[in-house]
């Protein structure tokens, strides 16, 4: 019989010794591998590395603070890289990039607000930044207070006060091919008087009233205070537009249009007792001014507000003289009954609100008694005079 061939046995799990002729070219392959795939492994590394090297210093950037004039947008809600991107579309600078990258580290780019900037052509990333940092390159920017009226008016001591035409103007000056650019005043009001209602944005709630006002006034009461970014380089007609369109959404938010229906009155008559509450009184006393009004256009009596009679003389005083009561006019509320026919200054949200709800009480006198602008309210006349006794003894007027 053939012998059996030798069988593998378990003890045995490494039937080739590592003194084999082929050991040591394996053992020799498996290190190889392992530093293949250290050089790769490190190579990856150090090619991400000269990558973002290579991006770093690769990123075109134009040099120095740049030359000529470019007016910049940043819209609400835009990123560092959103306004790199707008810079580079405008030729500010050479790329997206080149801004970002300078506005690393820097805290101050995070509080950038929405609106129009004066940049130039061709700066740097550096550059750019610093200039958006800088206060003076904010242009645009209105700001318009409650009480303010569309004239300049002027104080008893002589000092004049810009009105609301003369803000937008200062508002849209800016450097544009190289010269500096406003809107007049004077083209704003010609604009006003000779542009159609509709045309200017003017709300249709107040579009018949406005038609009938005079049309130096028309607009009056219409731009609500609070901040306003105005487009630098526009026309007269366009700037007030844009104006308009963005008062007439916030006259609306306050609930003016719809809580004028509940109390029985117009949006424009509501706009216009507003303004009078605006400018006779001060936050606290509001909604008592408010009632004193609504009182007396209730019993038929004549309103005898100083400011109504100061309103068409540009003149911001607390008293009037004996000789401008008497002069004839639709705005002296000693001579006539009623409401103005326009609206006398710009309401603010608080006045609206207590246009809107008065407080409840018999007044049908005030009159300011406190140097703080605090008034007092009177039922009769009597009282009255005791408060304007007090008044005097004050030295609030």
């Amino acid at each position: 019989a053939r012998p059996e061939p030798p069988s593998e046995s378990a003890e045995d799990p490494d039937p080739e010794p590592d003194d084999a002729p082929d050991a040591e070219p394996r053992r020799r392959r498996g290190r190889t591998l392992v530093l293949v795939l250290a050089v790769l492994l490190l190579g990856g590394v150090a090619a991400g590395g000269v990558y973002s090297f290579v991006i770093w210093f690769s990123v075109p950037d134009f040099e120095g603070p740049g030359t000529g004039d470019v007016v910049i947008e940043v819209e609400d809600g835009d990123s560092t890289r959103q306004i790199g991107v707008e810079l580079a579309q405008q030729g500010v600078v050479a790329a997206p990039e080149s801004f970002t990258r300078a506005a690393e580290g820097e805290e101050r780019i995070r509080a950038v607000q929405p609106g129009f900037y004066q940049m130039r052509r061709q700066m740097s990333g550096a550059a750019a930044v610093e200039m958006m940092l800088d206060p003076d390159s904010r242009v645009g920017e209105l700001d318009i207070r409650g009480g303010v009226q569309l004239d300049d008016t002027r104080a008893p001591d002589g000092t004049v006060a810009p009105g609301v035409l003369t803000l937008i103007s200062q508002a849209t000056c800016a450097r544009l091919d190289g010269e500096e650019r406003c809107v007049s005043a004077d083209e704003l009001r010609t604009a006003m008087t000779d542009t159609d209602p509709a045309e200017l944005g003017v709300p249709e709630w107040a579009l018949e009233s406005v038609g009938a006002a005079e049309p130096r006034r028309r607009l009056e009461g219409l731009l609500v205070p609070g901040r306003y970014d105005v487009a630098p380089g526009e026309t007269a007609v366009d700037v007030l537009r844009g104006l308009l369109t963005t008062s007439a959404r916030r006259l609306e938010a306050t609930g003016l249009v719809a809580g004028a229906q509940s109390i029985g009155t117009s949006p424009y008559e509501l706009l216009t007792i507003a303004s009078l509450v605006e400018k006779e009184a001060i936050n606290p006393d509001m909604p008592r001014v408010a009632r004193v009004i609504y009182n007396r256009l209730g019993a038929g009596r004549r309103l005898e507000l100083d400011s109504m009679v100061n309103y068409p003389l540009d003149l911001q005083a607390l008293r009037t003289t004996a000789a401008d009561r008497a002069r004839p006019g639709p705005y002296n509320s000693y001579a006539v009954a009623g409401l103005p026919p326009t609206p006398i200054a710009a309401p603010g949200r608080e006045a609206i609100a207590a246009a809107l709800e008065p407080a409840q009480g018999p007044w049908l006198y005030f009159v300011r008694c406190r140097t703080d602008g605090t008034s007092c309210f009177a039922e009769t006349l009597e009282e009255h005079n005791a408060n304007v006794r007090e008044a005097r003894q004050n030295g609030a007027f």
